[in-house]
């Protein structure tokens, strides 16, 4: 499996597995939803301001994560929110997509970011170092619909202190229906 965070000239390839993967597990709606937000990401969002890590075997795309900058109003620290990831569904259950949240930390601490926030699965995320945390610890950027998913971790390697201020993520992330 190999990895890369060049992604110009594969937006197509990209937004299409998004869609697909969400299609294949949630529906239709879904993928159409989260095809709509990569879409919206490549579209909107300053390149200085993501990151999008792809993996794929031997040539075809098989997953990838995109990471966002948040920003808090009193908070220096560099935040980035991982959202969404998409393993094509031939590739689930196989070691893919924890390896490419592994790589794409990896990527992150490279570049100097602090903390990293995402919403999903505890369990899932858990694997990669997420944990849960409230909104005093950091706040989100719209009203949470399972709270329990909103999780974070440091990438200083020291603890998560509260982030201060209110957030903000892109506004291509901020509709309520991600949320």
């Amino acid at each position: 499996m190999d990895f890369t965070t060049r992604h110009s000239g594969h937006e197509a390839e990209i937004i299409a597995l998004f869609t697909d993967t969400f299609s294949a597990s949630e529906g239709a709606a879904e993928g159409q939803l989260i095809g709509k937000l990569v879409t919206d990401m490549f579209a909107t969002v300053d390149g200085r301001d993501m990151i999008v890590v792809c993996a794929q075997d031997g040539g075809p795309l098989i997953g990838s994560i995109i990471f966002t900058r948040m920003t808090y109003a009193e908070d220096a620290r560099t935040v980035f929110i991982l959202s969404p990831v998409a393993v094509a569904p031939d590739y689930q259950r196989k070691g893919v997509g924890q390896s490419l949240l592994r790589h794409g930390l990896g990527v992150l601490r490279e570049t100097g970011v602090d903390v990293v926030l995402t919403y999903g699965d505890p369990a899932y995320y858990s694997k990669v170092g997420f944990n849960q945390i409230t909104e005093e610890t950091a706040q989100a950027p719209a009203p949470l619909s399972y709270l329990h998913g909103w999780l974070g971790q440091s990438l200083t390697g020291k603890a998560l202190e509260p982030l201060k201020g209110p957030s903000r993520c892109v506004p291509a992330l901020s509709d309520p229906a991600y949320w």
